[in-house]
C-alpha cells in the first residue's frame, strides 16, 4: 500500500506554499473545473501533496508529516532529522540523508 494523495487545507495558503517549497517540494498552481486555486507537488513514487485553501472545508488540524529529501533540495539543510513547524502549526519531520559517495 502507498499513499497516493495527501491534501492539506489551510487558511495560510501562500505561507504554506513557501514553507513546503523551501523543503524542496516543487509546488505548481492547479485548478480543477470550478474548484479553488491550489498547489500540488508530485513525489518520486507518484504520490501527490496538495495545498488547498480552507474555505468550504475546515483547515487540516493537527498532522505530523514526515518527508525525506536530498540535501540540495532542502535549502542547504545538513544531513539528519529536522523537526519543523509549518505556518499552521503542523509538525513536519524532514530527514536529509547522508550523501551517497
Amino acid at each position: 500500500m502507498t499513499i497516493d494523495l495527501l491534501v492539506i487545507y489551510t487558511t495560510r495558503l501562500e505561507e504554506c506554499r513557501a514553507f513546503y517549497a523551501g523543503l524542496g517540494l516543487d509546488l505548481v498552481p492547479e485548478k480543477h473545473g470550478d474548484g479553488p486555486d491550489h498547489y500540488a507537488a508530485a513525489f518520486a513514487d507518484g504520490g501527490v501533496l496538495e495545498l488547498y485553501p480552507a474555505t468550504r472545508r475546515p483547515g487540516s488540524g493537527y498532522l505530523r508529516l514526515g518527508l525525506t529529501a536530498p540535501a540540495p533540495a532542502t535549502g542547504g539543510r545538513t544531513p539528519g532529522r529536522h523537526t519543523l513547524t509549518d505556518p499552521d502549526g503542523r509538525t513536519v519531520v524532514l530527514t536529509v540523508p547522508e550523501p551517497i559517495r
